[in-house]
């Protein structure tokens, strides 16, 4: 699928993918992560108008400083997207920090939600995956090369299990490029001194974000062994959201890849709601 490029608001080239025809789906990825994350989503969607992005100092997009990485800035890039190609309305999938966009989207622009599928993000995070996020987050890896990443991937993203063979080789160069001098990041490494500043306390909350999802379709999609979000945080989701379908991915942490049984499952589920309600 091409790779093709519009213009934020504020001058940036930032890189996107639409491919197919239907229910408009915005895939929205993870803190560091790029589109690429949803190639193990796509045949699910199939049946769906999949677009997806790189966040500005991400992937193929333009790195434009700390300060822009940011919810409010992202989620205004977002709409820009669908601005651009004259979407008034798209059914979202945000992973982990895609997640907590979608939610910030239904507090200040609801109108242009049709659903949210959240996988492994919620208004409260544990404490314990926030320190995992910051000790490597804007840190160029010390190895040098995507092999020996791919070796490492196994302790370092903890609750993972039977994973399909090759994937972690595949992660590896999702997450990091190979360089003549080792292994390099496919971000900005400022992307570390914005999500930093945004956790100095890691306590906070987002539930008034959460409750702003009320009326539109929703499931969550949580890691069995997430050290992310927590039993307790799911428990009072679905204590607000009764009708959120959800579903529990048995041998994935933070994040499931969204191509597994459950997640499949769960996905297809909220489509056919997104498409009822519309």
């Amino acid at each position: 699928m091409e790779t093709q490029f519009f213009t934020a608001p504020d001058g940036a080239r930032l890189a996107y993918r639409d491919q197919g025809a239907g229910l408009p789906v915005l895939c929205l990825a993870g803190l560091t992560r790029s589109m690429d994350d949803f190639d193990y989503l796509a045949p699910t969607l199939a049946d769906c108008r999949m677009i997806r992005m790189d966040y500005r100092g991400r992937g193929q997009s333009d790195w434009t400083g700390a300060d822009t990485y940011t919810v409010p800035v992202e989620g205004a890039d977002a709409l820009a997207l669908l601005d651009h190609l004259g979407i008034g309305r798209a059914a979202v999938v945000g992973t982990s920090r895609g997640g907590l966009i979608a939610m910030y989207l239904a507090a200040v622009a609801k109108d242009r939600l049709l659903g949210v599928c959240l996988n492994d993000v919620g208004p409260q995070l544990r404490r314990e995956g926030l320190e995992a996020i910051k000790d490597y987050v804007g840190r160029r890896p010390t190895v040098r090369t995507l092999a020996e990443v791919a070796e490492r991937l196994p302790q370092t993203l903890r609750g993972f299990g039977e994973v399909p063979h090759g994937r972690w080789e595949e992660e590896a160069a999702r997450l990091y490029r190979q360089v003549e001098d080792g292994v390099n990041l496919t971000y900005d490494p400022a992307l570390r001194e914005s999500f930093l500043a945004a956790f100095q306390n890691p306590d906070a909350t987002a539930w008034p974000l959460f409750d702003a999802l009320e009326g539109l379709p929703l499931a969550l999609i949580h890691g069995e062994g997430s050290d992310l979000l927590g039993e307790d945080a799911v428990e009072e989701m679905r204590r607000r959201r009764p009708d959120m379908i959800y579903g529990k991915v048995p041998g994935r942490g933070h994040i499931p890849w969204l191509d597994e049984g459950e997640s499949v499952a769960v996905v297809r589920d909220w489509v056919g709601r997104v498409r009822e309600a519309c």
